[in-house]
């Protein structure tokens, strides 16, 4: 299994993304940056979270339009997997991978805490080791995390049963809860939680390895 992370400047969870990726799937993933113009030959290519160029702009749009973009585009469109964790899902929603946009806190506040999420599906890619409807504990840490799409656009994703998970609890402001989202064909997630900081039990929850674990699960199955 090939694994991919994508770099951007202001990104700050690279590392910790690759040292889950090797721990929980004993993989060694290539870390590349977004001014390249190519993608290596990938099984799941990772966003991961961070403040691309410092938020400015809107979170996600600057590093949304950098070379690396089209060629993820493409592979997205070809099936192959992609995953964009906190500003990775605010990428993927202002390349329009995703529906819907990720707005401020509704408190206009950041949040740093872990969080309950109830796991909507598990016939996925990314959620084969859990169970539907799975209460689990993983951290978000954001400030532009409010979920929001037009009704139609709402009414589009929850009908398709795009949506991923959700926080059990209101937390930011999110659309029906919203905490992580599918893109149509089920191949693009993104999502705010961050599974990278919840892959061993002494941070206070391993929740996160399922969805690495669900990864690797597709490709010994």
């Amino acid at each position: 299994m090939n694994v991919t992370i994508i770099r951007f400047p202001g990104t700050n969870c690279d590392l910790d993304t690759a040292n889950a990726v090797k721990k929980v799937l004993g993989i060694i993933p290539k870390i590349i940056s977004c001014k390249d113009d190519k993608i290596p030959k990938s099984d799941l290519i990772i966003i991961p979270g961070g403040f691309s160029y410092g938020d400015y702009l809107r979170s996600g749009a600057i590093a949304a339009r950098e070379p690396i973009m089209d060629d993820l585009e493409l592979r997205g469109n070809q099936g192959v997997y992609i995953i964009g964790i906190c500003n990775g899902f605010q990428i993927l929603t202002e390349r329009k991978l995703l529906p819907g946009s990720l707005l401020k806190n509704s408190s206009l506040k950041f949040i740093s805490k872990n969080v309950e999420l109830k796991i909507n599906r598990n016939d996925t890619f990314f959620t084969s080791k859990y169970q539907t409807d799975e209460v689990v504990n993983i951290p978000i840490a954001h400030h532009d995390g409010n979920f929001f799409a037009d009704q139609d656009t709402l009414n589009s994703i929850e009908d398709n049963n795009q949506v991923a998970l959700r926080y059990l609890n209101p937390i930011n402001g999110s659309l029906n809860n919203i905490a992580g989202l599918y893109n149509k064909n089920l191949n693009i997630l993104g999502l705010m939680p961050h599974p990278e900081r919840a892959v061993d039990i002494k941070t206070g929850t391993n929740d996160g390895s399922r969805i690495f674990e669900s990864a690797l699960n597709f490709y010994s199955t």
